[in-house]
């Protein structure tokens, strides 16, 4: 009997530091998330032009090939890529999130320049053809790639945030990650979606009055919702990059931008810490970000873009 009271006793103690362990990826899971967060807001403004332009019955399961890719990507191809190199090549982390960090500025600066007529884009917006899931086919595709890049600087950004452990903890944080990431912007993308199906539904079929009216409300609100979350995501990704190549620099001794940054913040905060705190510290990034990214819009466009498509096969 007193046996099994110990090996009772044995099990409780296991249960006990699973749970703890749970505890700890859900909550290092989070702040790696939240830590992401300027590049999933990205993905979720992005994501809906995939769609524009097919018929509502097909507009949810693109998005869910979509982010059925997405998770691929990030489970099978990025989280034990990120796992060998925080276990052999750690110095590889903050060039790569330098990287990343200046691919988000370049991006945003780039949709900034674009909306003023810096810069122009070449290709035109496709067009629906009579073989539509051909089309499908190649936006899903497009996607797909995208959300690679988009995943890839995620990943890194939730690794370099997850306090130092062993492998397995690191890697279920980091599947954690991916699976809160892709449900929250794919989910997201979902309902930004249909949003204007519902209001619709619900302006010519609702019961009641205030019903109609709501859904009419819905109907004339999603283009200016889907302006302002455009110029969300480029505001975040300018401001995510801004940050992540500040820190990074910060990490290989290069301290003077950081610090400056980090001094003038609680300066114009004062004794106040917290939000206005924060929000000085992420202008500032975000200013720096613009600055960079302005720097390599001319750069990507004139020097990479073309090295890129002489080196991939067309439609790559």
């Amino acid at each position: 009997m007193s046996g099994l009271l110990a090996l009772l006793d044995d099990v409780a103690a296991i249960a006990k530091v699973a749970a703890a362990s749970v505890d700890d990826i859900a909550g290092q899971a989070a702040k790696a998330g939240a830590k992401a967060a300027g590049a999933a807001i990205d993905d979720a403004a992005v994501t809906p032009k995939y769609v524009h332009g097919f018929a509502p019955e097909r507009e949810l399961p693109i998005i869910w090939r979509i982010a059925r890719g997405s998770i691929i990507n990030k489970l099978v191809f990025l989280l034990p890529a990120g796992l060998l190199l925080s276990s052999f090549a750690p110095w590889m982390i903050a060039p790569l999130l330098m990287l990343g960090g200046a691919y988000l500025c370049f991006e945003g600066a780039e949709k900034i320049a674009h909306a003023l007529g810096w810069v122009s884009h070449a290709h035109q917006e496709a067009q629906i053809p009579d073989d539509p899931a051909h089309l499908e086919e190649e936006r899903a595709k497009g996607a797909i790639k995208t959300d690679f890049i988009l995943s890839a600087e995620i990943m890194t950004i939730a690794l370099a945030a997850i306090p130092k452990s062993n492998i397995w903890m690191e890697a279920a944080t980091l599947a954690a990650v991916a699976v809160m990431i892709t449900v929250a912007v794919y989910g997201s993308v979902a309902l930004i979606v249909k949003a204007d199906d519902v209001g619709l539904h619900m302006a010519e079929r609702g019961r009641f009055g205030l019903t109609r009216r709501l859904g009419e409300g819905i109907v004339r609100a999603m283009p200016g919702f889907l302006k302002l979350l455009t110029i969300v995501g480029t505001a975040a990704m300018l401001w995510v990059g801004g940050a992540i190549i500040l820190h990074a620099l910060n990490e290989m001794g290069l301290a003077a931008p950081y610090d400056w940054i980090k001094q003038t913040a609680y300066q114009i905060a004062g004794a106040k810490a917290g939000f206005l705190n924060w929000l000085a510290t992420a202008v500032m990034d975000g200013v720096f970000g613009i600055a960079l990214g302005l720097v390599l819009v001319p750069i990507g466009l004139k020097v990479i873009t073309p090295l890129w498509q002489a080196v991939m096969p067309k439609g790559a």
